[in-house]
């Protein structure tokens, strides 16, 4: 058995020396060289580039956000916010009348997430806690949907400046 080995190790190391050279034929000749600078392949790569983050510009910085998602019906949910908004303005210091509208922008805000409409989802959000600062749901919710913005290296919508639902067209 270590005759075995010994012959194997034996085979490796003469067949590992006996790997082709490389011979670089250098042309010392009285031909004209040219004038233009030869590029290596890394020239052309962006191996050594770090590639922008999505949602970032060439130079790192953050870029404005833009509002996707699917288009869903909202009319209920808009409805039921302006039902609760006429509510709380008939009676401004009701409480009942504020988490009643929370709770609408809440809804919708939920199902806006659903739908991916983050941008929008955010504002409603927002709104809720405008409306009841004790809720702990909403709370997370801003707090992963602007981290989330943050990740990709995009700017999060500013408060008061989130985008309203996208508008929904009927059935596809």
């Amino acid at each position: 058995m270590k005759y075995a080995i010994f012959l194997i190790a034996a085979v490796f190391a003469v067949a590992c020396n006996s790997a082709p050279q490389i011979v670089t034929n250098v042309n010392t000749s009285a031909s004209p060289q040219r004038a233009e600078k030869t590029e290596t392949v890394t020239a052309h790569t962006t191996e050594n580039q770090t590639a922008p983050m999505p949602g970032q510009n060439s130079n790192g910085t953050k870029t404005k956000w833009t509002q996707s998602g699917e288009p869903i019906d909202t009319k209920t949910f808009d409805a039921d916010i302006a039902s609760a908004d006429k509510a709380l303005k008939s009676k401004p210091n009701d409480e009942t009348s504020k988490k009643a509208l929370a709770e609408a922008y809440y809804k919708r805000a939920v199902a806006l997430t659903d739908a991916r409409q983050y941008a929008s989802a955010l504002g409603d959000y927002r709104r809720t806690l405008k409306y009841d600062p004790d809720n702990a749901q909403a709370k997370t919710w801003v707090e992963q949907i602007v981290s989330i913005y943050d990740s990709m290296g995009r700017e999060s919508p500013p408060e008061g400046q989130e985008p309203p639902p996208l508008p929904y067209k009927g059935e596809k």
